[in-house]
């Protein structure tokens, strides 16, 4: 039981890192698939077969920068 546990978290975690490289490699938002990759490793293999993303990277917002629009509303 723990031995699973032990395997499960290892690969959750390989597969967390290797998103985070294969999405920069990708040009995608390498924080959206290391998190997606952690809780769900196999859309690891999803993330290989998509197509190199063109033009820039996107990124999500800072939290500073929501917080001001928010008080602008």
């Amino acid at each position: 039981m723990v031995t699973g546990i032990v395997i499960w978290g290892l690969v959750a975690v390989g597969a967390s890192m290797l998103a985070g490289l294969v999405s920069g490699w990708k040009n995608r938002d390498y924080s959206f698939w290391m998190a997606w990759c952690f809780l769900v490793p196999p859309l690891l293999l999803w993330l290989l077969i998509m197509p190199r993303f063109k033009g820039p990277r996107p990124h999500q917002p800072k939290l500073d920068q929501l917080e001001r629009e928010d008080s602008v509303l």
